[in-house]
């Protein structure tokens, strides 16, 4: 029998790290709108002003996605879903938030393009062997 490290590639290194590393800004991000300024701030804050529909509902929408779906990410669970949630959210970031500042700019698009290239190889890719998706379902 073989040992589990023979059976790892280092892709799936990659894609643990590529999972750590955006599921520490998602977590972040989603923390922050949950437990520092609160869904209610965000609302009257961030999203009423740029006009994203139904603010308060999309705060928490979004919290939830990020810190959630972060630690989805975290443990390779659920992977291709909340990857694609999370794409969403950058999506729809990118064009109501940081479209209208230049790219590079502090408030800029370059993050959110970023975690949206991570993100984009995480829903074609999966989670790789390094996840719960692989030990409890035995699939990628």
């Amino acid at each position: 029998m073989s040992h589990l490290s023979d059976r790892i590639a280092s892709s799936d290194w990659g894609l643990l790290l590529l999972r750590l590393a955006l599921a520490a800004v998602c977590i972040a991000q989603g923390y922050v709108k949950l437990f520092i300024m609160g869904p209610d701030m965000v609302a009257a804050k961030l999203f009423t002003p740029i006009g994203i529909p139904l603010p308060l509902l999309s705060a928490w929408v979004v919290a939830l996605i990020e810190f959630i779906g972060g630690i989805a990410l975290v443990l390779g669970l659920f992977t291709r879903i909340a990857a694609l949630l999370i794409g969403i959210v950058m999506v729809v970031a990118i064009f109501t938030v940081t479209i209208h500042a230049s790219f590079t700019a502090p408030t800029g698009a370059q993050i959110n393009v970023t975690i949206l290239g991570g993100i984009l190889a995480l829903i074609f890719a999966g989670p790789g062997r390094l996840s719960l998706t692989r030990l409890l379902f035995h699939r990628e």
